[in-house]
């Protein structure tokens, strides 16, 4: 950091983090229409593609190599996606929970906060399903044997499963873990001290099974597209049928997961990262 005329490659420290939080939310809540809809489309598809890695990694491990082993293995590779969305520049709903920060300051207002995460959320969905999508499209559900397509069917149906509360809970603690990944890249310097900080906090709340619901519109519409639409060989190699994924539907995607897992989200990143650390750096900066 530039001080006078002394120039620091040291990492930023947590109130150098915090002002720079700041200036990034407020950039982000000032950020046009247009631009801010194709970075949050982009971020989806990062997300989406980590889900992909994730997955496809993890396939067939079951029974295989030992629970916690799995769990590291899938958070190791999902924790691409995030880095997509940092080091190469896009708009996603749950780190941008943290543009909380510059509202407790008063530099943007209520409408600018919920103005950004409408448009943003929007987007992340429209990405993640759209990748989703082409995911289906270019049969690779199919890989393994079908293993691949069992791992998607079994994540999005035991996603559609959780009671309202744990979905929630479950929401809280992975968009804490989410916003301290981001957050902890608000003291980088490189793109080497982005992306470790990211790879710890991810794979933490991969490995222990929380919920993101950005992560849910890819893993959970791919699920439906197979279920739906996989052809009868699929279903035969992999000794199962479309009739045991019943409750895997579009209305408990939404009101069984989404709803709950987004509200956690928010109360996660919002409150337990963005306004605690404002309230510890920020607070005696606020104007009158």
């Amino acid at each position: 950091m530039t001080t006078n005329s002394t120039f620091s490659i040291d990492a930023l420290v947590p109130a150098e983090m915090a002002h720079r939080a700041e200036t990034i939310g407020v950039r982000k809540a000032t950020s046009d229409t247009t631009t801010l809809l194709v970075l949050a489309l982009l971020a989806g598809a990062f997300i989406g593609l980590g889900a992909l890695f994730s997955t496809t990694v993890t396939a067939g491990a079951a029974g295989v190599l030992p629970y916690g082993i799995t769990r590291l293995l899938a958070g190791l590779a999902f924790s691409l996606g995030l880095i997509l969305v940092i080091v190469g520049g896009a708009e996603l709903f749950t780190g941008n929970n943290l543009v909380v920060m510059a509202w407790a300051s008063r530099k943007i207002t209520t409408r600018q906060l919920l103005r950004n995460w409408g448009l943003v959320y929007v987007g992340n969905f429209v990405g993640a399903a759209l990748t989703a999508l082409l995911v289906f499209l270019a049969g690779q559900y199919a890989s393994g044997g079908g293993a691949v397509g069992l791992a998607v069917l079994a994540t999005a149906q035991a996603k559609t499963n959780l009671p309202f509360v744990q979905a929630l809970v479950s929401g809280v603690l992975c968009n804490a873990l989410v916003c301290l990944a981001v957050w902890l890249t608000y003291s980088a310097r490189s793109t080497t001290d982005r992306i470790m900080a990211i790879v710890f906090p991810i794979t933490a709340f991969v490995a222990a099974g929380f919920e993101h619901c950005i992560a849910n519109m890819y893993f959970i519409p791919l699920g439906l597209l197979v279920r739906q639409f996989a052809p009868a060989t699929f279903w035969t190699q992999i000794g199962a049928s479309a009739a045991d994924y019943a409750t895997l539907t579009w209305v408990r995607f939404v009101t069984v997961n989404l709803i709950p897992v987004t509200i956690g989200n928010i109360i996660g990143g919002s409150v337990l990262v963005g306004a605690v650390y404002w309230f510890v750096y920020m607070r005696h900066h606020r104007p009158i």
